[in-house]
């Protein structure tokens, strides 16, 4: 498996990233250490979470991710095999929530406790603050990778403008830049990041780490008419906003080359985001170590020029 930098910086991971929004959520402890495990022992490394999750989740107050990571990282070790990337800026409460430089500073300190570790390998900003100065924000976080609480920041949510402002001010300001970008891109959602973002980021090597990778499961074939819906809590979503005629034309290009390499719609899904060149690793998430175990297999996936072209010509929009 071929390591990828993310943009320019010294990181280096798998062309997969695991979404830790399941942990605490739909995984409980136990099973996301199980999870956990499985991943790392796969030769993967990119861990993404956030603060905020899982508050939506009922009795929860946020921070349940984080928490779960920080105790498997005590008792696993192993700490610098793993790529640790969380985000701050969505509202943990009324009064913490944006980008601030201090709230920033709270921020990281909450997130370091509850990941029982002694820095952050990415740090995100999860929501754009636009009541916040770009320069305020970028010189709190230069501050932290100055006091080596963070080694790399990253930026998701953000519109082109305010990224390429962030862009251009640290360097002026000579402050460490964002080095990856983390936009929802997937064979369905393509137009927003291919005109607006991917320009940016390959004009300034910015590595991305897409989320919504497989829709919300839409192109894991498994909602393919309105009677699908009921499969899941967001299954009436799902088939609202996916299942038209360019939505049954993807999955039908899906169904011919998933056949084709005795694969899973799923699987060939990453995989056509793996190979588009300037994607770093998509983020999936898993509730189960067989639903990992089929993922993962994307990776192993290396599609051919036709196969690339046929899924890009059926999404195309």
């Amino acid at each position: 498996m071929t390591f990828r930098p993310i943009g320019t910086s010294t990181l280096s991971v798998a062309p997969l990233a695991f979404g830790g929004n399941v942990f605490g959520w739909t995984a409980d402890k136990q099973v996301s250490f199980a999870l956990l495990d499985s991943f790392v022992d796969s030769g993967f490394n990119l861990i993404d979470t956030a603060d905020v999750y899982s508050r939506w989740a009922p009795g929860n107050q946020g921070g349940e991710s984080e928490t779960i990571i920080g105790e498997w990282l005590r008792q696993r070790g192993g700490r610098d095999k793993v790529v640790i990337a969380t985000k701050l800026g969505a509202e943990m409460a009324p009064d913490k929530k944006g980008l601030s430089a201090s709230y920033v500073r709270q921020a990281v300190e909450a997130s370091l406790k509850r990941l029982q570790t002694d820095y952050i390998d990415l740090y995100q900003t999860h929501f754009d603050d636009l009541g916040i100065p770009v320069e305020e924000t970028l010189g709190a976080l230069a501050d932290l990778v100055q006091t080596g609480k963070v080694r790399v920041i990253g930026a998701s949510n953000m519109t082109p403008d305010r990224l390429e402002q962030s862009l251009v001010t640290s360097q002026q300001k000579r402050y460490p830049a964002y080095q990856c970008l983390q936009p929802e891109y997937n064979l369905f959602d393509r137009e927003n990041y291919e005109t607006n973002y991917e320009p940016i980021c390959q004009k300034n090597n910015l590595g991305v780490i897409p989320y919504s990778s497989l829709a919300s499961g839409f192109l894991s074939g498994k909602y393919r008419s309105e009677a699908d819906a009921s499969k899941s809590p967001r299954g009436g979503g799902i088939t609202k906003k996916y299942l038209n005629s360019r939505g049954h034309q993807i999955l039908n290009a899906l169904d011919d080359v998933a056949e084709l390499y005795s694969a899973t719609p799923a699987q060939i899904s990453l995989a056509w985001l793996i190979a588009r060149p300037s994607i770093t690793a998509p983020i999936v998430s898993a509730s189960s170590v067989d639903q990992w175990h089929d993922l993962a297999k994307s990776a192993e996936l290396s599609l051919d020029s036709n196969a690339i072209k046929a899924l890009t010509d059926a999404s195309a929009y």
